[in-house]
C-alpha cells in the first residue's frame, strides 16, 4: 500500500476557508432524502459511500491524492480515507465556523464552486458529504494537515463536538467514518460487490490512483490500481473474449476545456459493450458524449470504407449497429460544468459535448485507420458480416411475423395463459419439459399464473448471432409469450405481459444448464427485465420428509439438518460437564449448525491437501494461544506447539520481504506423511473463517457430552459423534425423499411447495457487479475453453455433491 505522506501544497494549489462557498443550509435532507440520493433503498444507501469517495477522487483529479482506502466495518459503519490535502479547518469568515464544519453541515457548501480549487469534480452537485452527514446515525471526520490531526463528530447532521487537535502527524489527508441511519434506511447493510464495482471503475478511470477496499464482516480485501487507465479497462472487459485485433485503440485530447478519453477494441462476439463516464460518474443512460462517440465512429469507418473503394451499395447499407457489433469501448469525458439529467446522474445533458467528442473521435480514428490498414481491414470484414446478418435477421423477423409467431396478436399454442390482464398482477413460469409443464398447468392458479413449458435446451445466445437466435423455436416461443418483441427496433420492455417471470427448472445438472442458458438470454437480450426486478428463479424443495401422515418440504441440506436437529432435541437432552441444566434446544441447534459449517470448511481444506487433524491442531493452537495470523511471531509459537504434540516441523524461509515463512510438517504416527502449511494460507479468508467458527463452538470443547432421555444416557467425547448420533436418532420414524426433478411432484405438491405465493421462496435475479456478471457469462458460455476450465477447477471444491 502506498504511504500516505505527501508534502504540503504550494501557494498556487492552496485550499483554505476562502475557497468554501455557502449556498444554503442543511434542512430538508432528512425530511426528503430521496430528493438528494435518489431513494432510500439499496441504490441510495450505496450512494452515500460513493459521495464520500468522490470527494477523494476530486482531490486526485486536482493532483493531490493517489491513495484511497475504503473499509466496511462489522457494525455497519464505513471508513473512507485519502492522502489528499485534507478539508480546511480554518475559520470561515462569512459563517464564523471552521471550514470543515461548514462543509459537513451546510447544503451546497464546498470547494467545487470555486474554479481555482477544482477544475472538474464529480460531487453530487456540491451537496455530497453534507447529505451523507445528514443521513448518518453518526459521522466522524479526522483531518491531517499542517502537521496536526483534527477531529470532529456529528450525529444525524448535528455537530456534537468542536473541531479539536488530537495529535501531530507528518502525513496529510481526510478520514471520514459514518454509519447510515437506520431511521432513514430500511436496510443498512452495504454490499461489498456493489462497492467493489464502483471502486474498480474509479481506479480504471483515474490512472495511477490506488483504491484499497476491505470488508471486516467477510474478511475480503481488494486492491485496485491500474497504470494503463482506460486501456486496462478494455483489457479487463475483453480478457475472456477473442480480440479481433491485438492493439487496443486509444484516443485522448482536449477541446474547449473538455478532456476526452476513449479506448476500444473489437472482439469476435456479437455483443456491443460501451460504457460512458462524465467526471468519473457512470452515465448508464449515455447522453451527449455517447451520441458523439457513436456518430464519430460511424463517420470514420464509412469514410475509410469509401476511400478503400468498397462498393457504394455496401457502404450505404452499413448502420451504426453494424459498426458496433463486437465492440468494447470506454468513453470518458471530464468537463468543468457538467449538466446531468436526473438527480442520480445517469445521463449527460451538455449538448456542446456531442460535437466535441464526435470531431475528436472522427479525426483521430481516421488517422489511426490510415496508419493501420491491416486492423481496419479486419474490422471492416466484421462489420460487413454484421450487415449481412442484420439483413438475414430482418428477413427472418418478417417471415416469423407473417407466420404470426412474433406478432403481438398471437400467442404460442403451448402457453397456458392466465386470466389476469394487468401485467403487474400476472406471473409466468418458464418450465423445463412437458412433464413438469403438465404438473404446473394442473397445479397453478389460472387467475394470475401462466405456464410456458420449453422442450429441451434453448440456444446459447452468447455464441450465436441474432439471425441464428431467431431460428430457435423455443426462443421465438418465449419472446412471443413475454410480449416485449426483440431487436433494437422492436424490443420494448414496457410491453412485458408478466411482471414476475419465473424460471423453474429441475435441481439436477440439466436443470442448472437450462437455467444458465435462460439467464444468458435475459442478460444479453432483455437486460431491462433484470434491472427492473422482473426476473425470478423458483426454489423447488430438494427434500420431502414424511412422518406418519404429515409431510414437510425442505429446500436444501441446511434446512433438512435444522429440521432433524429440532426433532432430535424434542427427544434428547444434552448436558455439558460444567452445567447442571441441559443445553436449551435453540442453543444446541445453533451450535450443531455452526459445527456442521465448521466441519464443511475443514473438509474443503482437506480436499485441497491439508490434513484435517493437523489443521484442527493449528486452529486450536491459534485460538488457545490467542495468536494473530498477521504476526510473524505466531509461526514460532505454532512450530513449538506442534513439536510438543509429536509433529516434526521445519521452517522454510520465503525470500519475499514481510512474508514470514512456511512450515513443513511430518506426522510420524501417520506413516511419515508430509504437509506444507503456508504462511499465506494462515492469512487467508478460509483460515480466518475457520478460526471464527471454532471460537463460536467454545461450549462444545468441554467433554464429555452427556445425552439423556427416558431410556438412559450416553457419553460422547467428540462433537462429530454427538452430531451424528443426534441426526441418526432424528431420522428414526421418518421417510426422506430427495427430489431430482419437478416431474416427480404431483400438481398439488408443486403448487404447495413452489408456486403458492403464501408459501414459496423465489430468488430475484439482480446484477450487483455488471462487469463481473459480463465476465462470468463470457467465461461460462463463450467460445474460449481455457477460462471455463480454470473456473471449474478453481470452484470445483466448493461443490458438496453433484447430481448427474
Amino acid at each position: 500500500m502506498t504511504e500516505m505522506n505527501r508534502s504540503e501544497t504550494s501557494s498556487h494549489g492552496s485550499y483554505t476557508a476562502e475557497q468554501i462557498t455557502v449556498l444554503e443550509g442543511l434542512t430538508a435532507v432528512r425530511k426528503r432524502p430521496s430528493m438528494y440520493i435518489g431513494n432510500v433503498s439499496t441504490e441510495g444507501l450505496h450512494h452515500l459511500v460513493y459521495e464520500v469517495v468522490d470527494n477523494s477522487i476530486d482531490e486526485a483529479l486536482a493532483g493531490y491524492c493517489d491513495n484511497i482506502r475504503v473499509q466496511l466495518h462489522l457494525d455497519g459503519s464505513i471508513t473512507v480515507e485519502d492522502n489528499g490535502r485534507g478539508i480546511p479547518v480554518d475559520l470561515h469568515e462569512k459563517e464564523n465556523l471552521p471550514a470543515v464544519e461548514v462543509v459537513m453541515t451546510k447544503l451546497h457548501a464546498g470547494g467545487k464552486f470555486d474554479a481555482n480549487s477544482y477544475k472538474v469534480s464529480g460531487g453530487l452537485h456540491g451537496v455530497g458529504v453534507s447529505v451523507v452527514n445528514a443521513l448518518s446515525e453518526y459521522l466522524e471526520v479526522e483531518i491531517r494537515r499542517d502537521g496536526k490531526v483534527y477531529h470532529q463528530r456529528y450525529e444525524r447532521g448535528i455537530t456534537v463536538t468542536p473541531v479539536s487537535v488530537t495529535g501531530e502527524t507528518k502525513r496529510r489527508g481526510t478520514k471520514i467514518t459514518f454509519k447510515p441511519d437506520p431511521l432513514i434506511f430500511a436496510e443498512t447493510q452495504i454490499s461489498f460487490d456493489i462497492i467493489a464495482q464502483r471502486m474498480r471503475e474509479l481506479a480504471f478511470l483515474n490512472r495511477g490512483v490506488c483504491i484499497d477496499l476491505s470488508d471486516e464482516a467477510i474478511a475480503r480485501e481488494r486492491s485496485y490500481c491500474y497504470e494503463g487507465g482506460l486501456r486496462s479497462f478494455v483489457e479487463y472487459l475483453n480478457k475472456n473474449k477473442e480480440p479481433l485485433h491485438p492493439e487496443i485503440i486509444e484516443i485522448s485530447g482536449e477541446r474547449q476545456s473538455v478532456t476526452i478519453e476513449m479506448a476500444m477494441q473489437y472482439n469476435r462476439t456479437y455483443n456491443e459493450k460501451i460504457f460512458t463516464f462524465a467526471n468519473n460518474i457512470n452515465t448508464r443512460e449515455g447522453g451527449a458524449h455517447l451520441v458523439g462517440f457513436k456518430t464519430g465512429l460511424t463517420r470514420a469507418i464509412k469514410q475509410y470504407a469509401t476511400q478503400s473503394k468498397m462498393p457504394k451499395a455496401d457502404v450505404d447499407k452499413l448502420t451504426g449497429d453494424d459498426v458496433r457489433e463486437g465492440l468494447t469501448a470506454i468513453v470518458s469525458v471530464k468537463l468543468p460544468q457538467p449538466q446531468f439529467e436526473g438527480q442520480t446522474k445517469t445521463k449527460l445533458g451538455n449538448s456542446e459535448v456531442k460535437g466535441l467528442v464526435e470531431n475528436l473521435i472522427y479525426e483521430k480514428l481516421s488517422i489511426f485507420f490510415e496508419e493501420n490498414p491491416k486492423e481496419i481491414k479486419i474490422i471492416l470484414e466484421k462489420i460487413l458480416d454484421a450487415a449481412r446478418a442484420r439483413e438475414a435477421a430482418r428477413r427472418a423477423r418478417e417471415l416469423t411475423r407473417r407466420k404470426g409467431i412474433l406478432s403481438d396478436h398471437s400467442l404460442p399454442g403451448k402457453l397456458a395463459d392466465c386470466q389476469e390482464r394487468d401485467p403487474a398482477r400476472s406471473e409466468i413460469f418458464i418450465v423445463e419439459g412437458d412433464s413438469a409443464g403438465g404438473s404446473a398447468k394442473q397445479g397453478r392458479d389460472r387467475k394470475f399464473q401462466a405456464i410456458l413449458p420449453l422442450r429441451g435446451k434453448i440456444l446459447n445466445v452468447e455464441k450465436a448471432r441474432f439471425d441464428k437466435m431467431l431460428e430457435n423455436q423455443e426462443i421465438r416461443t418465449m419472446i412471443s409469450a413475454l410480449g416485449t418483441g426483440i431487436g433494437k427496433d422492436e424490443y420494448d420492455p414496457d410491453k412485458l405481459r408478466y411482471h414476475k417471470t419465473v424460471i423453474m427448472t429441475d435441481a439436477d445438472v440439466d436443470g442448472a444448464h437450462i437455467r444458465t442458458l435462460l439467464l444468458t438470454f435475459f442478460f444479453r437480450m432483455m437486460p431491462e427485465l433484470i434491472e427492473r426486478g422482473n426476473l425470478f428463479i423458483a426454489q423447488p424443495p430438494l427434500y420431502r420428509v414424511a412422518i406418519g401422515k404429515q409431510e414437510y418440504y425442505m429446500k436444501d441440506d441446511e434446512e433438512l439438518n435444522a429440521f432433524l436437529l429440532q426433532r432430535a432435541t424434542n427427544r434428547k437432552e444434552v448436558f455439558l460437564p460444567s452445567q447442571g441444566e441441559p443445553l436449551p434446544a435453540e442453543r444446541l441447534i445453533e451450535l450443531m449448525k455452526t459445527f456442521a459449517r465448521y466441519d464443511e470448511w475443514l473438509e474443503r481444506q482437506s480436499k485441497k491437501g491439508i490434513h484435517k487433524g493437523l489443521l484442527e491442531k493449528v486452529i486450536e493452537t491459534f485460538s488457545e494461544q490467542r495468536l494473530s495470523p498477521t504476526e510473524h511471531e505466531s509461526m514460532a509459537v505454532l512450530k513449538s506447539e506442534l513439536e510438543q504434540a509429536g509433529y516434526d516441523v521445519s521452517s522454510i524461509e520465503i525470500e519475499e520481504e514481510q512474508r514470514g515463512y512456511d512450515l513443513e510438517i511430518w506426522q510420524p504416527t501417520n506413516g511419515q506423511e508430509r504437509f506444507r502449511l503456508s504462511y499465506e494460507f494462515l492469512q487467508s479468508v478460509e483460515f480466518k473463517k475457520l478460526l471464527e467458527l471454532y471460537e463460536q463452538l467454545e461450549m462444545l470443547h468441554e467433554v464429555p457430552y452427556v445425552v439423556k432421555d427416558s431410556q438412559g444416557e450416553e457419553k460422547f467425547d467428540d462433537p462429530r459423534r454427538l452430531f451424528q448420533f443426534l441426526m441418526d436418532e432424528a431420522r428414526k420414524g421418518t421417510s426422506i425423499q430427495r427430489y431430482k426433478g419437478l416431474g416427480e411432484m404431483n400438481p398439488e405438491q408443486l403448487w404447495e411447495t413452489t408456486m403458492n405465493p403464501d408459501k414459496r421462496t423465489l430468488l430475484q435475479v439482480r446484477v450487483e457487479d455488471l462487469y463481473m456478471a459480463d465476465e462470468l457469462f463470457t467465461t461460462l458460455m463463450g467460445d474460449k475453453v481455457e477460462p471455463r476450465r480454470d473456473f471449474i477447477q478453481y470452484n470445483a471444491l466448493d461443490f458438496r455433491e453433484l447430481d448427474i
